[in-house]
């Protein structure tokens, strides 16, 4: 509400390559009315990150799209620039878990920016990722902040809960096809299985199950 950011600014130093993110695109936007070129435009808008995944920003300029859609001076809007946290499923779900946990939507919020975006100042002959922060964004994020992931770690394979999942989901309709191919003495469900095709996922979930997938040799389903 008091103007910390320029988003055109922003938008230029994304161009120069001053924005460190674990997001590897952007988009800078400028709206207007073609069919009147004198009036004020609705603002810029830069998104960092891409408005598909699961974790992407919006930063716009709220009070010159206020101003443009309400007729009202710029200066009667509340709110000069919005910053959008936009989520979707489990980074939905690891932010609103952190927010029950601390009750903090400030303390989340830029932790989540602090995560996941930065800008900075180009300074030559030296390693971007050793470039300062842009005072500006400093002054704009606040000091002590703690980085939100909103990502867990991946869960270990677990057979017999798949095994369960197989019994009670696929198990009957490949009963089915089993006792099909039992009355007509086809041999459709082994071939299925065996013109299965298996990932590097697949192959590695064998490997840590058995003897290791180099050692199986041959062809389970060839006879």
């Amino acid at each position: 509400m008091v103007g910390l950011l320029n988003i055109p600014e922003l938008v230029d130093k994304c161009l120069n390559n001053e924005c460190i993110s674990v997001m590897r695109s952007f988009q800078g936007l400028q709206s207007g009315k073609l069919v009147d070129l004198d009036e004020a435009g609705r603002g810029n808008t830069l998104y960092v990150g891409t408005m598909k995944s699961d974790v992407y920003f919006c930063i716009y300029e709220k009070a010159a799209e206020q101003a443009a859609k309400r007729g009202i001076s710029i200066a009667d809007t509340p709110i000069i620039n919005r910053f959008e946290i936009r989520l979707k499923n489990e980074r939905a779900i690891k932010a609103i878990e952190n927010m029950l946990i601390t009750r903090d939507a400030e303390k989340v919020a830029f932790g989540i920016i602090t995560r996941y975006m930065r800008f900075v100042d180009e300074v030559p002959d030296k390693s971007r990722l050793k470039w300062p922060l842009n005072d500006r964004w400093a002054y704009f994020l606040g000091k002590g902040r703690q980085p939100i992931r909103l990502t867990t770690d991946p869960q270990p394979f677990d057979l017999n809960k798949t095994k369960a999942w197989l019994q009670k989901q696929v198990m009957p309709t490949l009963k089915v096809i089993k006792e099909i191919d039992n009355y007509f003495g086809t041999t459709d469900l082994q071939l299925m299985i065996k013109d299965a095709e298996l990932t590097d996922k697949h192959l590695k979930l064998i490997e840590q199950q058995t003897v290791g997938s180099e050692e199986l040799g041959g062809d389970m389903f060839g006879q």
